[in-house]
């Protein structure tokens, strides 16, 4: 019986949340929402010094690429590399097939 009435709070809990977050924006249908902030990771940019954890390789490995393939798409700003997650994705399957 405790366990019907802590299912009904947590139900009503969820609903309630659910509910709000879409008054929050039912004006703006244009506004951005928990599914869009997945997408977001297309967008970041990795450090040359992580670029090996991305890929998934050794630091020695990493490095060696990078030597091998310098058109590995980058940037560079004040003196550091960056990389650009989506375009070193498409870069790895470019290369890979």
């Amino acid at each position: 019986m405790v366990w019907d009435f802590m299912f009904i709070g947590a139900g009503i809990a969820a609903a309630g949340y659910f509910i709000g977050e879409g008054l929050k924006n039912f004006k703006n249908p244009n506004s951005s929402n928990i599914f869009d902030s997945l997408n977001e990771e297309e967008e970041q940019l990795i450090k040359e010094n992580e670029i090996h954890h991305y890929i998934g390789i050794s630091i020695e490995d990493a490095k060696h690429l990078i030597k091998e393939h310098p058109n590995i798409p980058h940037l560079l700003i004040n003196n550091t590399v960056y990389y650009p997650k989506a375009k070193v994705r498409a870069w790895l399957k470019k290369v890979g097939d």
